[in-house]
């Protein structure tokens, strides 16, 4: 609901909640900015309420979870500090200073505690403190102390917390006139513990403190709270779904890839099924660039650091590099991108305005040092290999080539089953370079593409690239989740940086533009979302094990090899078992392995040149022709289909 002219003021968002027969009121948003439903809302405000179903009523419960979760900290654990508490997608945490971590015993202690303090139904009241109230308030805890201090002449910061550097605020919990717990936020906050319906604790882990690892080691708490408890159900049952389908799990059951510790955290090896479902991955990107026109280049794993200091990494980007090596007195560094080598391809020759575009595209391994705590599996590593692409274009054709770009997209992601389903345009950084009027031209560019393409976006203020402005799309899985795959990135200062040229049609020299864009993001990230989207049971097209020829008894081995020639012959990847194992052993081993066709062969087989075809979903057709079998998978694999054939 809106109202769009409020009278008098509303002091009861309640009353204002009935009025407009919205159910679980729990906020409001009042002029774009969230406050709680004691709220007074000035003559003409915008007022929105906001219910317990929406992501921002969710969010607020949350929110007011976590303040009942560091309650139950300090008051099971007295010389307890506390920092920070926010909400996140799905659930919460808060970051605690304790003598020993947590253990899954002090969770369901903690836990305990909690609903103890929801059947209190204390209020949450909010108020306004001096930044030396403040201090004198949370004297005994430090982290606090050092975001009061932090705050103090950064409006932005104290906007963050509340205030205006000098006032914050800070709400409490009370039941009548005794307060049971203070925290400093900004709010808000539901009215009271009781209306928390459902919460979980879910975990606990080692988090550094602003995430520095030079800082303490905090532990970490994290929870998920809903407005109902069948609501939490769905999504304790989802998290069930996602732990089965976890791509490190799924990896080393599969035999698909590993992490040596001998090689160092963060950087997978292949082993062959992996390897074979990455070509496959990997020339489907092959085939598709060279169908739109790209040219494929490659460059080398490292460079000299001049290069990294002209392309401005070594300012903007260092943190992430991993340190220099020193040869016959020059520094050499790992690549972190792979767009320098493409600038210096594209600067090798004098280019006309009728070479352009030019498109480059490289699977190109790059490495990044992320930290270790932000290691995760293949989704986050050290070495990864993007499937990049560097286009030079004019001024005048930024909108064209972005649209072909997100027609590229759609078209690869709808090989798996993908589609673009969340888009984010995310503009210029605090931390940058390139002048106004360029970085404008850019922001411009890329709003005008989305809506060409016709894809909708949000606005994400700050987050862009230093060098550019840039798209990230998402893509949803099998079970709902969001993952952020394809980048793409409008960039006018490496060509300045570089002094790219090119002559236009008046003989005139000019400045191309430079789009960055990776389709899959990275191979590993997106070989990762697959094994997650697809829980291990790939397409037979990139299925690292296609066929599984299965003989009843020794007599049919013969036939069985027969059968295998057969379907090599057409292109099939397929093997004959002939392990010691029962019949029924080897059709479960291959349907864990999610081999996507089992043909068992016997003495009916044998005498009619037929199979038995078991999919590994347990669908079974029996006396099919062998070359009918590998006809109809030969087109489905031609034909890329998501969906078997039998």
């Amino acid at each position: 609901m809106s109202v769009s002219s409020v009278a008098d003021g509303v002091s009861d968002g309640f009353a204002l909640a009935k009025a407009a027969s919205a159910s679980a009121p729990v906020a409001l948003v009042v002029d774009g900015r969230q406050k709680d439903l004691a709220f007074v809302a000035p003559q003409g405000s915008d007022v929105s309420i906001v219910v317990s179903t929406d992501d921002l009523g969710r969010e607020v419960i949350r929110h007011s979870t976590a303040h009942v979760l560091a309650q139950a900290v300090l008051r099971l654990y007295p010389g307890a500090k506390y920092s920070i508490g926010p909400p996140i997608q799905d659930g919460f945490y808060y970051d605690f200073d304790v003598e020993t971590p947590f253990t899954p015993d002090d969770l369901e202690a903690i836990e305990k505690e909690m609903r103890a303090i929801v059947k209190e139904n204390q209020r949450f009241e909010r108020a306004e403190v001096s930044r030396e109230e403040a201090l004198e308030l949370f004297a005994d805890q430090p982290y606090k102390v050092e975001i009061i201090e932090g705050v103090a002449g950064d409006a932005e910061g104290a906007e963050r917390e509340g205030g205006t550097g000098e006032v914050l605020t800070v709400y409490r919990n009370s039941v009548g006139d005794d307060v049971r717990y203070v925290d400093l936020c900004r709010g808000p906050h539901i009215p009271g513990t009781g209306r928390i319906k459902a919460f979980k604790l879910l975990r606990s882990s080692g988090a550094y403190w602003r995430g520095d690892e030079k800082r303490p080691m905090l532990q970490r708490i994290y929870g998920t709270a809903w407005e109902s408890k069948d609501a939490m159900q769905e999504y304790l049952d989802r998290l069930e779904e996602a732990e089965k389908r976890d791509h490190r799990k799924l990896g080393r059951e599969l035999d698909l890839y590993s992490w040596p510790s001998e090689v160092g955290a963060g950087i997978a090896v292949w082993h062959p099924k992996g390897g074979i479902l990455r070509k496959e991955v990997e020339d489907l990107s092959r085939q598709m660039h060279i169908e739109r026109g790209y040219d494929p280049v490659f460059t080398p794993h490292l460079g000299k650091s001049d290069l990294w200091e002209i392309s401005g990494h070594l300012d903007f980007y260092s943190e992430n590099m991993f340190p220099p090596m020193s040869m016959e007195g020059a520094d050499y560094i790992a690549k972190p991108m792979n767009c320098p080598f493409h600038v210096l391809i594209y600067r090798s020759k004098t280019r006309s305005y009728r070479d352009l575009p030019l498109r480059l595209s490289e699977l190109g391994t790059v490495y990044r040092f992320e930290r270790s705590g932000a290691l995760h599996g293949l989704l986050r590593a050290r070495g990864l290999t993007q499937d990049d692409a560097h286009l030079f274009c004019r001024q005048d054709q930024i909108v064209e080539e972005m649209v072909g770009v997100i027609d590229f997209l759609r078209d690869l992601y709808a090989v798996f089953g993908l589609s673009p389903d969340a888009v984010r345009f995310s503009t210029r950084p605090a931390k940058s370079v390139g002048s106004d009027e360029l970085w404008e031209l850019a922001e411009a560019a890329i709003p005008q593409a989305l809506s060409k393409a016709g894809l909708e976006f949000e606005v994400d203020e700050g987050d862009g690239a230093f060098y550019g402005p840039k798209i990230d799309i998402d893509v949803r899985d099998a079970i709902g989740r969001y993952w952020q795959l394809c980048t793409v990135q409008v960039d006018f200062n490496l060509p300045e940086r570089f002094g790219l040229e090119y002559i236009d049609a008046d003989g005139s020299r000019k400045q191309p533009v430079m789009l960055h864009r990776a389709l899959y993001g990275s191979i590993e990230r997106f070989i990762g979302v697959l094994v997650e989207h697809f829980a291990g049971a790939f397409p037979t097209w990139c299925a690292p094990q296609q066929v599984a020829i299965i003989p009843i008894a020794d007599r049919h081995v013969a036939y069985a090899g027969s059968v295998l020639e057969r379907v090599e012959a057409a292109g099939l990847r397929g093997d004959v078992d002939t392990s010691d194992n029962t019949m029924g052993a080897k059709v479960r081993n291959h349907q864990l392995q999610k081999v996507p066709y089992m043909l068992i062969v016997g003495d009916d087989e044998a005498g009619s040149e037929t199979v038995s075809v078991r999919s590994r979903s347990g669908k079974e057709s029996r006396g099919v022709a062998v070359g009918e079998f590998v006809s109809r998978v030969t087109a489905e694999i031609q034909a890329r289909d998501t969906e078997l054939s039998f």
